[in-house]
């Protein structure tokens, strides 16, 4: 299933991309344009689950996507013990997938862009 995005804009030159879902175990939020916005983190919020992870990727068409990197070139793993992270690319697309978990996986995860 693919989880809805809703994007607003909480302070001036600030965006904020937030998938509600909640996200379950191998489900996809869908993309949020935020290119506009260089700097930029992402957190998850709820329940994990066993294992649970989320994704971040990034597209500049849309159709093709690629794990993106924090700003120490490592790929983005939201989990229980790290939940938030910086972006290091800045796509035209991003979205967060979750990669793992179990059934009580429900999650929520905000993006921030300045």
């Amino acid at each position: 299933m693919v989880a809805s995005v809703l994007t607003t804009f909480p302070d001036e030159g600030m965006v904020q991309c937030d998938w509600i879902g909640p996200l379950a175990n191998a489900e996809t939020g869908n993309a949020a344009q935020a290119g506009r916005w260089p700097t930029k983190s992402v957190q998850a919020v709820g329940t994990f689950g066993a294992a649970g992870s989320v994704a971040i990727e990034g597209s500049n068409d849309g159709t093709n996507w690629f794990a993106l990197d924090d700003s120490l070139g490592v790929v983005i793993a939201l989990t229980a013990a790290t939940p938030i992270s910086d972006i290091l690319q800045n796509t035209k697309h991003i979205r967060a997938r979750v990669t793992a978990g179990d059934g009580t996986t429900a999650l929520r995860v905000i993006l921030v862009g300045v």
